[in-house]
């Protein structure tokens, strides 16, 4: 008896030094959940797991309309959907080799999988997205971007493209310079020493995938050893619409000047059927004469590279220029050329390349100015060109401050 006396209090004991030193640790409390989130995968903001997921390309041929009806969707229900939707996208213009997205769902009284999204990349970047799960809905989207501020230079030895190609650059880079300085380079025609500097961003996708370059900012081309820069400035900040301008405000967008003399007056006209008295018959005057007292000085009517300069019977002493793969233009009955002035000369707009006389076949002292395009002598006169206005002088001073750092920065790359 006494031994299971002391037994019972030595298990009081132990039983009371268990709850002392459970005591020590705070009530749990309710049984705590698993606090891990659980990311559900998404495919253009759609969740991964409640779709099933096709991917491709437009193939020739394939239209919007043909897309669904492969996947099982009533031609009914796309008639609906394409007049829905049809102010904010037109099905038509989706593009072959461009990449969609096709997202289908099984509904519950439903045996097959039908399309309830339709997701159409139309570049890297840019995406329209048709949801017609319930009502019909379009978004245009945009996927994040970054861009990362470069410089380039490149000196030619080849050419633009095989030069940019060499350095690594996007070949996208030949094409802007190529739209920038259309009416100031001629790019069939560059020569070893030619060189261009570059300031511009390439452009990624969420910071890893490389999908180009964005605008040029600032350029400058050496080109016959003369420098031509070109700054990207808005000229309508509310429709966002950009345009280019050299070191003074003016458009790299070249308008050729209506006359290649200051001072004179018409004095023949591009004729199909005019009578030259020099030849006594009807023949194709295929250029504008303007009359000038002799010695009156010639300007190049625009930007560009002589290709030819000398002597004909009938021209006299002539020049004539390539402004760009489009348009050349030719200067007759010179009495004498500028100083300087030979083939291969790059020549600025207004920049005097010769001086009226009567040489060659000339009844008197004038210019012949004739004009080319594609290859084809065209009327001057009636050839729409494009505009080339300078920045507004309202917008100078805030310009030619704006310009300062990339003009510094353009002329510091090496």
């Amino acid at each position: 008896m006494k031994k299971s006396l002391i037994w019972i209090g030595i298990l009081i004991i132990s039983l009371a030094a268990c709850q002392h030193k459970q005591s020590k640790t705070p009530p749990s409390g309710p049984e705590k959940k698993d606090s891990t989130v659980k990311v559900i995968a998404k495919i253009y903001d759609y969740p991964k797991n409640q779709f099933l997921i096709t991917k491709d390309t437009i193939a020739p041929n394939d239209t919007f309309g043909k897309i669904l009806s492969n996947f099982h969707l009533p031609y009914s229900t796309i008639y609906q959907i394409t007049q829905k939707i049809k102010d904010n996208f037109d099905v038509k213009n989706i593009k072959t080799g461009r990449p969609y997205v096709l997202l289908s769902k099984q509904d519950s009284l439903d045996s097959l999988p039908r399309p309830k999204v339709f997701i159409y990349q139309q570049d890297p970047i840019h995406y329209t997205v048709i949801d017609f799960q319930d009502s019909v809905k379009v978004w245009h989207k945009t996927k994040k971007i970054t861009k990362k501020r470069k410089t380039a230079y490149v000196n030619i030895q080849k050419s633009l493209y095989q030069d940019i190609a060499d350095h690594h650059l996007s070949p996208k880079l030949a094409m802007e310079l190529n739209n920038i300085y259309a009416w100031t380079v001629d790019f069939f025609h560059l020569n070893k020493g030619d060189s261009f500097k570059v300031i511009y961003d390439d452009i990624y996708i969420d910071d890893t995938t490389y999908v180009g370059i964005g605008p040029i900012y600032a350029a400058e081309f050496n080109y016959g050893n003369r420098p031509f820069y070109a700054f990207r400035y808005p000229t309508d900040t509310i429709h966002q619409i950009f345009d280019y301008f050299d070191e003074e405000g003016r458009t790299l967008r070249k308008q050729f000047l209506k006359a290649p003399l200051k001072f004179g007056r018409i004095s023949s006209r591009y004729n199909l059927r005019r009578f030259i008295k020099y030849y006594g018959r009807i023949k194709p005057h295929l250029g504008t004469d303007f009359a000038a007292p002799t010695g009156t000085p010639i300007m190049s009517t625009a930007n560009g590279t002589i290709i030819k300069k000398g002597y004909t019977s009938g021209n006299g002493n002539y020049i004539k220029i390539r402004h760009n793969a489009t348009y050349s233009t030719q200067y007759l009955h010179m009495s004498r050329f500028a100083k300087g002035i030979h083939v291969g000369s790059v020549v600025k707009q207004g920049e005097i390349i010769g001086y009226v006389g009567s040489t060659g076949h000339a009844s008197g002292p004038h210019v012949c100015y004739r004009f080319w395009k594609n290859g084809r002598q065209v009327d001057a006169l009636k050839e729409k060109m494009p505009p080339a206005k300078p920045i507004d002088s309202t917008l100078l001073p805030q310009y030619l401050e704006y310009i300062k750092p990339y003009q510094k920065q353009l002329d510091s790359i090496l």
